[in-house]
């Protein structure tokens, strides 16, 4: 009995550490669904999903499995063709044997390495396929979501499901996938290959695969843990950074850049502590596998070398020289995948969760979406109706109750109100940025719900007052939609709303470079630029909403030029705080609290001394008072 002592010991120390990965494991199995182990999508169906990308590439797939085949030779192999040439040293040999033998080895080697080579390279090529056409599917998918529905999601959320998430499942396809069929493939042939050679011994080494299986499988649920942690801290802090770095200038002007510090530090902390929680996990695992192979070698040469030394056989079979050696060479070979089987799995478990976090995001049904028999509007004169329509952005509060008017083709409308009318929102509603509860919006007659959402904006062109430019230059940013226009069209657009005034005085004229949402230009430059790209494409309605608040004097009188001037180019509905802008609209609609009170000329609208003329008042003296 004293002889097994050593084998005793071996297992009592096994036996003591599973017991606390055990106890540790009980001690958070009551709060899985509170930590996040738990995903509302099941793998099955994150599977499904994910099988619709990888199917168009199958055959580059079945290729892959074959070079794997191959590739794994040299695992299941080698440790054979090395015991045989330790039994041929031992037994005396011609040195062309052991030629012979070092040949067979280096052959199966090199084609192993070979055929790993092409499969990594095919594998990657289809992988990154398979990811660029999930990532421009799911970016098309953002930009067919209304402006309620964009709102709703920070920035930073979708910035992170397209870059980060996306990543994760390029590994998948890249990596994981290949990597745990590999592995399971040299487990098995492995196992085939120790019974083969000795039972007695395999048998050994299969005693420690449940304890395998049991720190794997406790294994998988605190690495889950930690990486849902790193997920949710990775989206955090890309939301963080998008709001705070867009809105940069009013921290640095109200002096808060040590609370916005704190604030990203304690959001970085968190992430921090997340990855240190998946390296202790990892920390802990890797030492762990590594003890039960350490072990499994140690039984390896007592019994080996016991059964050697007295001659004692097992089943038939002798302890020989070569048999050990071999059996060295399996055992690595034996728990290498394995570790590699339950990190990839874990990986895998990563990966579903980014899926998850994807597909959530690519099944959100568009509010605002075209009906199965839309149609495309060729022309469009420019005839506008509201009819008994209502609207709310949240259920039961109305923004719009019971709106009718109608703008004749090529009238000027303009739209007045205190903020919060519901001003703005007509303006939106009209080019169906979002769709409305009850009633009827008619363009030429037709009801917009009607007509498909591209064919109906590309008649519209949109001013606002928070002009957005892209980055690239002044002709890029103007041709927006299409690249057919010639210089001499961009200029001549540039000249008839006044933006050529300032750009002549460029270095680089309409090649000048703009930078992230034209920060290297002013509000005013920015907004004649909007003015540009608007009559350069000859847009049927025009819509201005505060098209002249917050600009100086001088490009005020440059844009109220430019104004008269697209007032004959189409319909044009203005929405405008400052009244003197809109005296020569041919209708004025007075909107409070989403009614409309008032409507009419500027001269008739006056002649009331209702509500248009007590807000025209008020402006009027305010403005003798500046002048003052």
């Amino acid at each position: 009995m004293r002889e097994y002592y050593p084998l005793l010991v071996v297992g009592a120390i096994i036996g003591v550490f599973t017991v606390a990965v055990v106890v540790a494991f009980l001690g958070i199995k009551d709060k899985k669904e509170a930590i996040g182990f738990d995903r509302k999508m099941k793998d099955k169906e994150l599977i499904r999903r994910l099988i619709v990308y990888a199917k168009p590439y199958w055959k580059s797939f079945i290729l892959i499995g074959a070079l794997m085949l191959f590739s794994i030779a040299y695992d299941v192999v080698s440790p054979l063709i090395i015991s045989n040439i330790e039994e041929l040293v031992q037994s005396g040999f011609e040195l062309n044997d052991l030629f012979i033998r070092v040949a067979i080895y280096a052959s199966v080697l090199i084609v192993s390495m070979v055929c790993s080579y092409f499969q990594a390279i095919i594998l990657q090529k289809t992988g990154q396929k398979i990811v660029s056409k999930l990532r421009e599917d799911l970016f098309n998918h953002i930009e067919s979501l209304s402006q309620a529905q964009l709102n709703s999601i920070p920035v930073g959320t979708l910035v992170t499901r397209v870059t980060n998430d996306t990543n994760a499942l390029s590994m998948l396809f890249t990596n994981i996938i290949v990597n745990l069929a590999k592995n399971t493939f040299v487990i098995i042939g492995v196992v085939a290959a120790m019974l083969f050679l000795n039972f007695e011994l395999t048998l050994m080494v299969l005693c420690f695969a449940p304890f395998i299986v049991l720190f794997t499988v406790i294994f998988r649920k605190f690495s889950r843990m930690s990486y849902r942690k790193i997920k949710d801290g990775t989206t955090s802090v890309n939301t963080f950074l998008s709001e705070n770095l867009s809105g940069m200038k009013i921290i640095q002007m109200f002096n808060r850049e040590e609370r916005k510090k704190e604030e990203f530090r304690e959001k970085n902390s968190k992430l921090a502590k997340a990855r240190f929680s998946e390296i202790f996990v990892f920390g802990i695992f890797r030492p762990s596998v590594f003890m039960l192979y350490a072990s499994s070698l140690l039984c390896l040469f007592y019994l080996g070398a016991k059964g050697y030394l007295d001659g004692t056989s097992f089943m038939g079979q002798k302890m020989t020289a070569p048999i050990i050696v071999a059996f060295y060479m399996y055992i690595s070979k034996f728990f290498n995948p394995i570790q590699n089987l339950a990190e990839q799995f874990n990986f895998l478990q990563s990966a579903f969760a980014s899926a998850e976090k994807i597909f959530t995001i690519a099944d959100i049904e568009p509010e605002v979406k075209d009906e199965p028999d839309a149609i495309e509007l060729d022309e469009v004169k420019g005839e506008i109706e509201f009819k008994n329509v209502w609207f709310s952005y949240v259920e039961g509060e109305w923004v719009l109750k019971d709106v009718s008017f109608k703008v004749k083709a090529g009238e000027t409308v303009a739209f007045v109100g205190a903020t919060g009318s519901g001003k703005t929102t007509i303006l939106s509603l009209i080019c169906r940025n979002y769709d409305i509860q009850k009633g009827e919006i008619l363009l030429d007659g037709i009801n917009i719900r009607h007509i498909k959402k591209a064919s109906l904006r590309k008649h519209f062109g949109q001013m606002l007052q928070d002009v957005f430019l892209f980055s690239g230059t002044i002709r890029s940013n103007i041709v927006l939609r299409e690249d057919s226009f010639t210089d001499e069209q961009i200029n001549e657009a540039c000249r008839y709303v006044n933006a050529d005034k300032f750009i002549d005085k460029l270095p680089k004229k309409l090649d000048e470079e703009v930078r992230e949402r034209g920060n290297n230009f002013s509000a005013g430059q920015r907004q004649l630029l909007s003015f540009a790209r608007t009559i350069i494409h000859r847009p049927e309605v025009m819509i201005l909403d505060e098209a002249t608040a917050n600009i100086d004097t001088e490009t005020e009188i440059l844009i109220q030029d430019s104004l008269e001037k697209m007032m004959n180019v189409g319909t044009m509905l203005i929405v405008a705080h400052r009244l003197s802008t809109i005296r020569n609209a041919d209708k004025i609609i007075v909107i409070n609290k989403g009614v409309i009170e008032e409507e009419g000329s500027h001269e008739e609208l006056l002649a009331k001394k209702g509500r248009y003329y007590g807000l025209y008042s008020l402006q009027y003296e305010s403005e003798e008072k500046n002048k003052q």
